[in-house]
């Protein structure tokens, strides 16, 4: 008995039945007793199936040298017009189809093909790697939330492994890493005055104007590793201040977002933001106060890996690199090697539109079912 070159279920249909449940991120329930009702049908005896709160997760047990996580995310944005799926040939819209539902159908099939060789005689004998699946909430929302803080922290083992995929939408493609996001927070102090007298104070807002400027001019650097070329970014998300139309204003706060290559830390990051805010400012920068408000670690590619080099020829595409942030953080914070790798475009994702391809499920597919075969 071997893992089938393409998959024995409609990709598509059961994309579409995911879809159809409606997972907002924190109200994930109904989507998890979905999954996890697939999951336990699988027949008891190939995979030992757990809910830790509405988190899903599933496993193979055979002893094998390596341990591989399929991980994917079950909630989704809010709904944009595209609530329910809508199935158009081979394309299937709505709400998740491509982040990521499209990726857990996936990951889901991928289970069932092993359920179905370990009925038809000995997986070890089939697999390359013990298999854990992770199907975990809240990773659109605040970090604080996610579910794979929840496991974590209730039963840490379903975490342990070689090496992870996150069936995050990259075209099918692998997206090596993620790079880090800062949240940084620039205070300028005035003085206040009457707007007829405004010489008599100092403006907070005014005192901004140089931030922003060289926020505006910022080139961000474009580090190449592992051969995937990151492009770091550095933008103003946010502008507060003022006390009434007649008074000049004697506090302001800007928000910055900043995206960082992996190979720089969290501290780093940061101290090449305070460095140039602080030259912009110059002199007129007295009483500012620069903060880091929130971090998110970057992780590196971590393409050496056996498997997630295995998962690259599979592929059959070079690399390229991940520019946004995905759990692949989380993973590698542990130890654990990780790449993002799923059916769905990433430019769709979160947009009235979204959609995924049936050829890039099956192609998926395929992939992981490659790496996963001995």
């Amino acid at each position: 008995m071997s893992l089938p070159p393409a998959p024995g279920t409609d990709l598509i249909g059961l994309t579409a039945r995911l879809v159809d449940v409606p997972s907002v991120s924190h109200h994930e329930a109904e989507i998890a007793d979905v999954v996890e009702s697939l999951l336990a049908g699988l027949g008891a005896g190939v995979l030992e199936v757990a809910r830790i709160g509405d988190n899903v997760c599933a496993r193979t047990r055979l002893g094998l040298a390596q341990r591989l996580v399929l991980a994917g995310h079950l909630d989704t944005v809010p709904a944009n017009g595209n609530e329910g799926a809508r199935r158009e040939g081979d394309v299937l819209f709505g709400l998740g189809a491509a982040d990521m539902k499209g990726g857990d159908a996936v990951f889901l099939e991928v289970a069932r093909a092993v359920a179905a060789a370990g009925s038809g005689g000995d997986l070890a004998e089939v697999l390359a790697a013990d298999l854990t699946w992770i199907f975990y909430t809240c990773e659109e929302v605040d970090r604080r939330h996610s579910g794979l803080l929840e496991i974590a922290d209730r039963d840490p083992g379903w975490l342990e492994a070689d090496a992870a995929v996150l069936g995050e939408p990259t075209g099918a493609l692998v997206e090596a890493g993620c790079q880090g996001v800062l949240r940084v927070v620039v205070e300028t102090v005035g003085e206040r005055a009457h707007t007829a007298r405004p010489w008599m104070g100092r403006n907070a807002i005014h005192a901004l104007a140089p931030v922003l400027s060289a926020v505006a001019a910022y080139e961000g650097r474009r580090p190449v590793i592992d051969g995937c070329e990151y492009r770091e970014a550095l933008q103003a998300v946010s502008v507060a201040g003022g006390i009434a139309n007649n008074v000049v204003p004697d506090r302001a706060r800007l928000t910055l977002n900043h995206r960082f290559a992996p190979d720089r830390t969290v501290d780093e990051a940061f101290e090449a933001v305070r460095s140039l805010v602080e030259a912009s400012l110059g002199e007129g920068g007295d009483g500012a106060v620069i903060e880091l408000d929130d971090s998110s670690a970057a992780a590196i590619p971590g393409l050496g890996h056996p498997l997630l080099a295995s998962l690259v020829r599979a592929s059959s595409a070079p690399p390229r690199a991940k520019l946004g942030w995905t759990d692949v953080s989380f993973f590698s914070s542990r130890g654990v090697p990780a790449a993002n790798f799923g059916p769905g475009e990433p430019t769709v994702a979160h947009t009235a539109g979204e959609r995924v391809h049936r050829d890039q499920l099956e192609r998926a597919f395929a992939a992981v079912c490659s790496v996963i075969a001995r």
